[in-house]
């Protein structure tokens, strides 16, 4: 098999691995706090279970005016209220009018309809995904099937109708697959993830697969990015390693050190051992 190709499986693979780590830890972090603060809003749909009387348990939707209808008491408005002040408000009815002296309900969400996030860029699976309660970053992103080979790494958040014209959220995917979970920021309703291209660098000479190659980091070696192209031949010098640059639209020739660091759009070039 191609090393490049290998290479890039596998950090698919670990990609993946992390952040199905990270959503588990995000999940259990979170718990059932976060839930209770979503906001219910119009095509949700509702579990509502009655431990005092079977018959009133059941699924309801909410209707485009933010209201549903619930047996004994008709009427309910839930759009713009947390779940836990919808299960409030409810027990409060059943209550003070008459039918229960201290009625036992839990509410919580079947189906997540009313608010949602975008999900664009190099993923698997862009599209438009329903904002769940406590939804965290990573947990879009399995749901998106997580980055593709060619994503750079970072991701730009962007929050919708944010009067505080605050700058978008950046995430690095690199400290987040490294389990710094203060990456793992928090969504809102509206929010637009996107994942950008990666740029690339370009490696020729003695090395095994020459060609263009994405930096899925900002401080990539020219001892890494030769790795990117499978190392170097049995005929390449390790000694006379070069880097085609452009600098201010001119192009820029000098050697370069196995430790330096590359930029986006260099050439790498190996060069043949004298002997």
């Amino acid at each position: 098999m191609d090393p490049s190709l290998r290479l890039r499986r596998v950090i698919t693979t670990a990609v993946l691995m992390v952040v199905s780590v990270c959503a588990l830890a995000a999940q259990e972090a979170g718990g059932q706090a976060t839930t209770f603060d979503y906001v219910v809003g119009p095509l949700d749909v509702l579990m509502i279970t009655s431990y005092d009387q079977a018959d009133l348990s059941g699924k309801f939707s909410v209707e485009s005016d933010g209201t549903f209808t619930f047996p004994l008491i008709g009427r309910f408005r839930a759009g713009g209220l947390t779940l836990r002040q919808v299960e409030d408000a409810l027990k409060q009815r059943l209550s003070s009018e008459g039918y229960f002296k201290n009625p036992q309900i839990t509410v919580s969400v079947e189906q997540y309809k009313s608010q949602k996030i975008f999900i664009v860029g190099e993923v698997r699976s862009p599209g438009t995904y329903p904002l769940s309660g406590g939804m965290s970053f990573v947990e879009a992103l399995a749901r998106a099937g997580s980055t593709t080979p060619s994503a750079s790494g970072e991701a730009i958040i962007v929050h919708a109708n944010d009067k505080s014209m605050a700058a978008p959220v950046r995430v690095n995917l690199k400290d987040l697959q490294n389990g710094v979970l203060s990456e793992n920021v928090a969504l809102r309703d509206g929010d637009t993830i996107f994942i950008p291209r990666a740029e690339s660098v370009y490696v020729f000479g003695q090395v095994r697969t020459p060609g263009a190659y994405s930096l899925q980091q900002k401080n990539t070696t020219v001892l890494q990015a030769l790795s990117l192209a499978g190392g170097v031949t049995d005929r390449g010098a390790i000694n006379r390693v070069r880097i085609v640059r452009m600098v201010k639209s001119q192009k820029k020739e000098f050697r370069v050190k196995l430790d330096d660091l590359v930029q986006p759009g260099d050439t790498v070039i190996v060069d043949e051992r004298y002997f």
